[in-house]
Order: C-alpha cells, then sequence, then structure tokens
C-alpha cells in the first residue's frame, strides 16, 4: 500500500481543467492519436531521424506540430466555462487546423526559399490562435495578444517611442504566420525543440507518480506545522520543479493534488491556487535543472550550464523562503493548523520507495552538467524512469497506464502550447515594427545616468516583455537589449543582470492582467484567474524586490568576491521575515500586527534588507522601533488589555 497522504477525493479530476471525458471516450482516444503523432515527430527532429535520405525539415517539423497540437487543444479545451462535450465547431477547427498545418508543411521548402504564402490558409491559422488565446489565457491573454499583434498596422499614429514601421494586414499576416518573425521563429522553437522534452519528462514523472512522491515527502517534513499543506504545496513545488523545469506541467503535476488539499483543510482556493502558481513560477528558475531558460542564458551569455546553475542557488532560495514566511503568517493569522501525524507519512517509507526519482535526477544532472545533453538529457530521463518503474508495481507501465502517461503528456505538451504559440503574434509585431529595441533603448535613455532611473524602466520593460506569458522570450529580447546599457552604465556584474531580467520576466507569469501560471492554478482550484492573480502577486511580492538586492550586490549569484553574504544575507532574511510580517498582518515569533504598522513594517524591511550600509542602518532603527509596538501591542491582547487596533 503506498504511503501518500493524498486520498483519490482530494485529486481533481482530469476533465475539470480539460473536457477529455473518460480514458476511452472518442475524444480522448483522438487526442491521444494527435498527441501521440506530434510526439514521434518531436522525436524524428530531435534524434534526426531519417527515412532513407530523407529528414525533416525545420519548417516540415513546425508546422505538423502546430497542426497535431493546435488540433488537440481544440479537442481538449473547452470553449466555455465548465464545458464537458466537444461541439461540431470544435472537431472542425480542429480539422481545419490540422489541414491546413499539414498544407503548410507540405510547401516549408517553398516558404523559405521563395517567400511562398497562402493569404487565406494563413489568416485561417491567425483566427485559430487568436481563438486559443482566449481559451488558454482568457479574455485578458487574448487582449494582449489582440492588441499588441495588431500594433504593425497603427504603429506609425504612435508617438515618440511607440512610434514604429507599419504594415498593412496581409504583410502582417505573413509575417506572423510565414516568417521567422513570427511562428516559423523562437517561440515555436522553444516549445517544439527545448521545451517537449521537459514536459515529456515531466509526463512521465506524473504517471509514475513523483508528484505523489515529492508530496510525501514535503508532507513528512512539514504536513504537521501549522498550513502544512500550503507549506507542502511549496516544497512539492520546489522539488518538482528542480526536475520538471516547467511551470505549467509544474502546476499540473502538483496542482492537482495540493491544491484540492489546501482547500479542504480552510484555504479559499483562490488563495489554494495562488501559493500553487507562485510555488511552481520559482520552479523555472530551481536548481538543478531550471528547464529551457537555463540554456538559453548561458548561450546568451557564453557560459557554461553549471556556471548558471550554481547562480540560481540562493536567489531560487530566498523566493522559496519568503513564499514559505508568507503561508506561515496567512496560517497563523487564520490559525490554521497542520494534519494529524497518524495522517502523515513515514520519511523513511517515502524515501524507500522514491529511490528511483532520486537516481534519475542524479542522471539528468550528470546528462546536463556532464554530457552537456542539453536537448537529448530529458528524453533518456524519460527511458530511465519508465524502466525504474517496472521495478514497482504500483508504478509499472501496464498497457493502460502507458494510455494515461501519453494522455497526460498530451494534456501538458497541448496546453503549454496554447498558451506559447500565440505569443508567437507579439514578438513578430514588436520585431518587424523595430520598436523592441527603440523602447528599450528609450526607456533607458530617459534614465539618464542614473542607474537607478535606468533599472526602474528596465523593470518597466521586463514585466511589459513579460506580460506575453513567457519568459524566455521577455529575456532573449531584452538580454540584447536592456542588459547591455544596464551593464555598461552601472559597471554591474553580468549574470547578475542577466538573473535581474530573467526573475522579473517569470514574475509576470503571476502578475496581473495576464498571469498566465495563476489562471492554470485558477482553473484547477476553480477559482476565478483574475483574483487569484492579484493574490498570486501579492504572496510573490517578496521576490519582486530580491532581483534589486543581487543586481548591487552579485555574491547573491555566487560571483566575485562572497565575504558580503555574512552580512548580506542575514539582512535580506530579516528584511524578508519583516515585509512579509507587514503583507500578511502576522510577523513570526511575535504575533499579529496592528492594521496601522502594516506598511512602515514592510518599508523597513525592505530598507533594511537593501544593501547598503545608510539604507541597513536606517531600517535597522525603524524595524527595531516597530517590531517593538508589535510586541506592545500583542502582549497588551494576550493581557486582556485595550491595545492600538490588532487585527484579529
Amino acid at each position: 500500500m503506498s504511503d501518500t497522504a493524498a486520498t483519490p477525493d482530494e485529486v481533481v479530476p482530469e476533465s475539470e481543467a480539460t473536457r477529455l471525458g473518460g480514458l476511452y471516450s472518442w475524444q480522448s482516444l483522438v487526442f491521444i492519436a494527435l498527441c501521440a503523432t506530434g510526439l514521434l515527430f518531436g522525436l524524428a527532429y530531435v534524434f534526426g531521424w531519417s527515412w532513407g535520405d530523407r529528414r525533416l525539415y525545420e519548417g516540415e517539423y513546425y508546422w505538423v506540430f502546430i497542426g497535431v497540437f493546435t488540433a488537440a487543444a481544440f479537442i481538449a479545451l473547452p470553449a466555455t466555462r465548465g464545458q464537458r462535450n466537444v461541439p461540431i465547431y470544435d472537431v472542425v477547427a480542429a480539422v481545419l487546423a490540422l489541414s491546413v498545418s499539414v498544407y503548410f508543411a507540405a510547401h516549408a521548402w517553398d516558404i523559405v526559399q521563395s517567400g511562398w504564402t497562402n493569404m487565406p490558409f494563413g489568416v485561417v491559422i491567425w483566427l485559430l490562435m487568436l481563438e486559443l488565446a482566449r481559451r488558454s489565457g482568457g479574455f485578458p491573454f487574448l487582449l494582449v495578444v489582440v492588441v499588441l499583434g495588431l500594433y504593425p498596422l497603427f504603429a506609425d499614429y504612435l508617438p515618440g517611442l511607440l512610434m514604429g514601421i507599419p504594415y498593412d494586414f496581409d504583410r502582417m499576416i505573413e509575417a506572423h504566420v510565414f516568417r521567422a518573425e513570427g511562428m516559423m521563429g523562437i517561440t515555436t522553437k522553444i516549445v517544439a525543440e527545448i521545451v517537449l522534452g521537459f514536459l515529456v519528462f515531466a509526463g512521465v514523472l506524473i504517471a509514475t507518480g513523483a508528484g505523489t512522491f515529492f508530496i510525501d515527502l514535503a508532507n513528512a517534513g512539514f504536513g504537521r506545522y501549522r498550513g502544512g499543506p500550503a507549506k507542502v504545496a511549496v516544497v512539492a513545488s520546489a522539488f518538482f520543479g528542480s526536475l520538471s523545469g516547467s511551470i505549467f506541467s509544474n502546476i499540473a503535476g502538483t496542482g492537482s493534488l495540493t491544491i484540492p488539499t489546501m482547500k479542504k483543510v480552510g484555504y479559499p482556493p483562490h488563495y489554494a491556487g495562488a501559493i500553487e502558481a507562485c510555488a511552481s513560477t520559482g520552479g523555472v528558475v530551481m536548481p538543478p535543472v531550471m528547464g529551457a531558460i537555463a540554456f538559453v542564458m548561458a548561450i546568451t551569455i557564453g557560459v557554461d550550464y553549471a556556471t548558471v546553475m550554481v547562480a540560481a542557488i540562493v536567489p531560487s532560495l530566498l523566493f522559496y523562503f519568503g513564499l514559505l514566511l508568507q503561508v506561515d503568517a496567512y496560517a497563523a493569522r487564520m490559525n490554521l493548523h497542520g494534519m494529524p501525524a497518524d495522517k502523515l507519512p513515514s520519511a523513511r517509507r517515502v524515501l524507500k520507495r522514491g529511490w528511483p526519482f532520486i537516481l534519475v535526477l542524479v542522471f539528468l544532472v550528470w546528462g546536463l552538467l556532464y554530457k552537456r545533453w542539453e536537448y537529448y538529457a530529458p528524453w533518456y530521463a524519460c527511458v530511465l524512469m519508465i524502466g525504474l518503474s517496472f521495478l514497482n508495481a504500483e508504478s509499472r507501465m501496464t498497457p493502460r497506464r502507458l494510455v494515461e502517461t501519453l494522455r497526460q503528456i498530451g494534456v501538458l505538451v497541448t496546453q503549454t502550447a496554447a498558451i506559447i504559440l500565440p505569443i508567437a503574434f507579439v514578438v513578430s509585431a514588436l520585431t518587424i515594427t523595430g520598436v523592441t529595441g527603440s523602447v528599450t533603448s528609450g526607456l533607458v535613455s530617459l534614465g539618464g545616468g542614473n542607474i537607478y532611473l535606468v533599472i526602474l524602466f528596465g523593470v518597466v520593460a521586463c514585466f511589459i516583455m513579460g506580460m506575453a506569458g513567457l519568459a524566455i522570450v521577455a529575456y532573449i529580447f531584452l538580454a540584447v537589449t536592456l542588459a547591455p546599457a544596464i551593464i555598461e552604465l552601472g559597471q554591474l556584474n553580468v549574470i547578475a543582470v542577466h538573473f535581474f531580467i530573467i526573475y522579473y520576466a517569470m514574475l509576470s507569469a503571476i502578475t496581473p492582467p495576464v498571469g498566465a501560471a495563476a489562471f492554470l492554478a485558477a482553473t484547477i482550484a476553480g477559482a476565478r484567474p483574475m483574483k487569484t492573480s492579484f493574490t498570486a502577486m501579492r504572496l510573490g511580492i517578496v521576490i519582486y524586490f530580491v532581483p534589486l538586492f543581487f543586481l548591487f550586490q552579485p555574491a547573491l549569484v555566487l560571483q566575485g568576491d562572497l565575504t558580503p553574504l555574512l552580512w548580506v544575507l542575514p539582512s535580506i532574511i530579516i528584511g524578508i521575515m519583516l515585509i512579509s510580517g507587514g503583507l500578511e498582518a502576522y510577523l513570526l515569533g511575535v504575533g499579529k500586527v496592528a492594521g496601522w504598522l502594516r506598511l512602515p513594517l514592510g518599508l523597513a524591511g525592505f530598507a533594511f534588507s537593501f544593501p547598503g550600509l545608510l539604507t541597513t542602518a536606517i531600517g535597522g532603527i525603524s524595524s527595531a522601533i516597530l517590531v517593538a509596538l508589535v510586541w506592545r501591542d500583542n502582549r497588551r491582547a494576550a493581557a486582556g488589555a485595550p491595545n492600538l487596533g490588532v487585527n484579529s
């Protein structure tokens, strides 16, 4: 019998996020067939398989990938909330997407060599992608894609930095659909080549019980403490993210178990979804794997993967420390207890049962760091994981479980593709109009010679680009435009600057109005997407300012002289504690914080944690006074005396 602390009724059925129904329903079988086809083509392209002397061209593979997974999305993703059946218009959309894409794949060579296009079918693909944007990210996401995607039509009417090269509708569609600036470019490459392997690996992990293993391991360590289910969600998502490297697969892999458990012990649906969204977002930069963004960063900077991985250690630990403090403070204020000891698994038994996952982790790190199998390592890890699964009757790959695994992988890839593929129109619009470089350079120039203003505008640029839904794309653009300017002006560490950009672009996944990660978690939680996104933003507020710290103190990304860590790191930790106390109205070790003290406490914590003697001194003195006031209020409340308005 499994040690899992999760019970079947705690698991959200997949049909609540999709409408695939039973495993052998017609829509499920069609979906699985489409996804299996896409995965076979992905394997053939990544590993260079050939039929005779024939290998897949890049364009051929991209169009097949777009076709099968767009068709799969119209089968799986409901047009309206709660829709369970697949209406005829979605079947038509799926057939149309597949047919047009296969037609384009057949002309892939002509598209590259002679600029071949088919405008009517190009418009069809464009419209289908817009509908996918609506289904995957809701109307806010659709609005971003539409407004920014149509930007070339009116680029010459906008003033100043926003003015760009105008395009008519036909030329815009041509760039969006057929050219490397759009769907044949970086966005499709990322999801179809780099991210695909990690999504498949994540699906295999889920199918073999990795999500349950990490949750059980987290339960064994944290489940008994107050707010235990929320802390379990944070820790489990950190563990799972260290392997999958994907925000969306992280949410799907652990959120389907953690979110129902959090709701069961009293967390509101939007709060439970927000916790999972924040925790899963941190997995993108959680060593040792970190997913595709680590490889892109290593290539861009010109360093090896190990350097990037080591640099991510302290920032990722600070991320999860801040999140754990927030959920602990909320649990303390709302009097949410941990789980009973008899409901928790044994750590020894969990580790004994889960050793294959640890072995696969070691293999994956070895493949990435030593063998440099950036494209191949997740596929090899899948084979190893499936092989090890036969050692355990509970995880053994039976024919039925294999079908379930294919479906799970298909759901992960389809949901990710539905979010990422429409971003191609945004990337294309910003590229062909020439506005990306001008906006970024303009934001920098507005700061003059003041590095702090330049950084402020840089934060704005990161959020604007990251709001499109894909941190990798935002990073690629800003790494070649914003990063050099900040490095040159402030003489700052290269790796620190690039991590600064990654973090702020990544945090856009939980930031309104798009908040793609929060939207996905809201779907699982049965909560309103925007409310979940705003809550996730508040929960992750601590990490919104930490990138500023390692920008000015590269020791935090383990660069240069590490001696400053002796005093900088303790001040940041204390500052995070104070900020969390102000945000959640509860200070660890002291008690509830009065309403009028919350903002001053948060500001004092920020000042205390900011690297610099003067700010630390001012923040330290202010913090000491404020903590004393909080302590006095709680002493009076405990004694039954009137206080200064401590929140109940």
